[in-house]
């Protein structure tokens, strides 16, 4: 049943896209896409993971003696959503779907300068909210559903300037060693 709402607004979504000009069924120019619930996933929204570069769009980039390649095209695009995701209302999970259609088009398989541009693009156009980061307090409150905070954390540093607070589930000693607060570069603090 998950599955067949999901599909339903992904058709949807593309037909948006469709309609202003994006033809994501383009297999020359996006490649092929497909999409499931991803079960494992309880933090992200979901995500787009790519196979078969082109190599055509082959980046070599050198830092300091090591290069690293990068690829501006994929062939094939597999989108999962969180299940999670699922128990929102349609726009925001259509959100979801858009941003990792973003994702699908060539240039745009990170959140530079090109995903904004889309991302600005669709939102004006079709009026949605795509972001780099989603807010899961404000989609749960839209859904009206009740948000249950993690605490799981196990480390809480202190600011000893400002007093802000920071939580973290794993400790790293450079933290407070070779890093201070944001807001007013004081000093941190384990406590």
């Amino acid at each position: 049943m998950l599955e067949e709402k999901l599909n339903k607004l992904y058709l949807e979504c593309i037909k948006e896209l469709q309609n202003i000009g994006i033809n994501m069924q383009n297999e020359e120019l996006i490649g092929t896409i497909d999409i499931k619930i991803s079960k494992r996933s309880n933090k992200r929204y979901g995500c787009c993971k790519q196979e078969n570069p082109d190599k055509k769009y082959k980046i070599v980039q050198k830092i300091g003696r090591r290069k690293i390649i990068k690829y501006e095209k994929f062939d094939t695009h597999h989108i999962e959503i969180s299940k999670w995701v699922m128990d929102l209302n349609d726009e925001i999970i259509k959100n979801t779907i858009m941003h990792e259609l973003i994702h699908c088009i060539p240039f745009c398989n990170n959140h530079g300068k090109e995903f904004k541009k889309y991302a600005t693009y669709i939102n004006k156009k079709l009026g949605y909210n795509i972001t780099s980061k989603g807010n899961k307090k404000e989609d749960y409150k839209a859904s009206n559903l009740e948000y249950q905070e993690e605490n799981s954390y196990k480390y809480k540093i202190i600011c000893k300037s400002c007093g802000q607070i920071i939580y973290r589930k794993r400790f790293n000693p450079n933290l407070i060693k070779k890093y201070r607060c944001g807001k007013c570069g004081g000093k941190l603090e384990l406590t």
